[in-house]
């Protein structure tokens, strides 16, 4: 192919001013761009202060973030009763599924742990901020800072963690430490890991596996055989000169108390201790239950002996016939109630356990 003079270069020519256009016309889109993106799109507006403040509520393991404010174990209480005990229990014992809150100390190492805030949670900051960041259930962030403070002081009371007469403030806050924090630790799996498992033990593995545990029995089917017979054991040892009215009444009272406390074949400790052979017993005295507040191990040391005056005297009103006691119950006014009971009492609790 023959070219003029001139030809050649007429070529490069446009080909360079083509290149040189495209080159052009992507920085100036990419200017364009980059103008947009700096420039707001016209939608929303900037947050104000008091909604940014609103939204950063966390409260830090060292109490950073939390506000001024104070609450006591006693305001806790009636707070608590109002806005958590109908599902968390009044002791914290839950109701149905709703969580545990108290209790559950030496169980984490066993085959059904509870896990509460005295036995699990590491700090206390997190207790604190979930109850004002969502509860009460269904009317979040209702309660102010010092209702909050004094909720956080009683589930401190209700974990053996502080006295009846505490007060919680800011100042004070970082003091506290939950029994598990120890137990919590930064991520460190790269150094863990590479130090356990890297190198995998693969001799001696065994030829064959067998089954030798199914699920745990949960029992839920009722077994009718060894029902019968418990039944017919209460019957044999129910006492002759019991009012069989009243013990009827009194086991309709008692389901006020049937969250707690168990009574009968075979009963055990709950979220309270169980009743049976409840009648002559030293207060405080059940060497397996760990959950007696000292005010009652106390009393039991200076010769509170369970009979049916002093029963009467304490469920009538336990905060004030014996100060001090975590039985967050208010007590049951009508005698012929307190009678009913003191005889289903009577004719349950004196079983063999």
């Amino acid at each position: 192919m023959a070219f003029k003079p001139g030809q050649l270069t007429g070529m490069v020519r446009q080909k360079m001013l083509k290149y040189l256009s495209l080159t052009l016309i992507q920085f100036f889109l990419i200017i364009i761009a980059q103008a947009s993106q700096s420039e707001t799109l016209g939608l929303g507006r900037v947050a104000t202060e008091n909604e940014i403040k609103a939204w950063d509520i966390d409260i830090r393991p060292d109490g950073t973030g939390l506000p001024i404010g104070s609450g006591s174990v006693l305001s806790g209480e009636e707070i608590y009763s109002e806005n958590c005990a109908n599902c968390h229990g009044d002791f914290g014992e839950g109701i149905d599924r709703w969580p545990e809150l108290a209790g559950g100390f030496d169980t984490l190492n066993s085959e059904d742990p509870v896990k509460t805030i005295g036995s699990y949670w590491p700090y206390l900051s997190t207790v604190w901020d979930y109850v004002h960041r969502a509860m009460p259930f269904g009317n979040a962030q209702s309660l102010t800072d010092d209702d909050v403070y004094s909720i956080t002081a009683y589930l401190l009371y209700l974990n053996d963690l502080v006295d009846e007469d505490f007060e919680l403030s800011d100042k004070n806050f970082a003091s506290i430490s939950l029994p598990n924090q120890t137990h919590f630790f930064l991520d460190n799996r790269n150094v863990l890991e590479n130090k356990l498992f890297v190198e995998r033990c693969m001799k001696e593995c065994k030829p064959e596996t067998k089954i030798t545990k199914r699920a745990v029995v949960l029992d839920v089917t009722p077994d009718t055989t060894t029902e019968k017979l418990a039944i017919e054991e209460e019957v044999q040892k129910e006492p002759t000169e019991l009012d069989a009215q009243l013990v009827k009444d009194g086991e309709k009272v008692f389901k006020k108390c049937k969250a707690c406390h168990k009574i009968g074949v075979d009963a055990k400790h709950g979220t309270g201790p169980h009743l049976n052979n409840i009648y002559g017993r030293i207060a405080g005295s059940l060497q397996d239950y760990k959950k007696y507040s000292k005010n009652i191990k106390s009393a039991g040391e200076n010769g509170l002996i369970w009979n049916l005056e002093t029963l009467s005297s304490f469920i009538e009103n336990p905060k004030i016939y014996l100060k001090g006691t975590k039985m967050n119950f208010k007590g049951i006014k009508k005698s012929s109630d307190i009678n009913a009971l003191l005889e289903y009492i009577k004719a349950t609790a004196s079983l063999e356990n």
